[in-house]
């Protein structure tokens, strides 16, 4: 029996984790019918754009979260050292310790890459960028904080990947804690 969903919102949780395990193109309409246990009716009532829209209001959802947990205290906080260890805390949880992949990478290395290619951008340019300004206003050079911020969004991205090609979520909270130490450390 179809779940009752009150709100278009309600539902894009649920699209988020069908993407992430089964990409875009492996996201059949079935699969995503019987994942969120809505019927297609239901699906196209909220998505009458039907999964290209599901997948673009997914990567708003995702856009909007980052903004506010993670891109906006980064760039606004005032004490930039605080916000850059509490990015580190969120990614962790976000990324629960490495066993749970970025949907945005996921969608990066996909066929549908060019698709979304705008969103894919903006949201690991937001990230590179949010960082680089916290580093800088933690008294970096500027060209050496935006070195460093490219460096640990790539690194980080980086051990999601490894962490689930190796089956060690313990890898990714390795990863993150030397990159924390690292920037705390003030190396560049």
């Amino acid at each position: 029996m179809p779940k009752v969903v009150a709100e278009r919102a309600d539902v894009l949780p649920l699209l988020a984790e069908v993407f992430r395990e089964h990409g875009f193109a492996g996201a059949s309409l079935s699969l995503i019918s019987a994942k969120t246990g809505l019927g297609k009716g239901s699906l196209y009532h909220f998505f009458p754009g039907g999964k290209e829209e599901m997948a673009a209001s997914v990567l708003d959802d995702i856009d909007g979260w980052f903004q506010a947990a993670m891109f906006r205290p980064l760039r606004e906080d005032a004490d930039p050292q605080a916000a850059i260890a509490a990015m580190f805390r969120t990614t962790e949880t976000y990324f629960r310790s490495g066993r749970r992949l970025c949907l945005v990478g996921v969608l990066a290395l996909g066929d549908e890459r060019d698709r979304f290619a705008a969103r894919i951008h903006g949201y690991f340019a937001a990230w590179r960028d949010a960082l680089g300004d916290a580093l800088r206003r933690t008294g970096r050079e500027a060209e050496a904080a935006q070195d460093l911020a490219e460096e640990v969004v790539a690194a980080i991205q980086g051990a999601l990947v490894t962490a689930r090609a190796l089956q060690d979520s313990d890898l990714f909270v390795r990863t993150l804690r030397r990159l924390e130490a690292r920037i705390q450390a003030g190396g560049a």
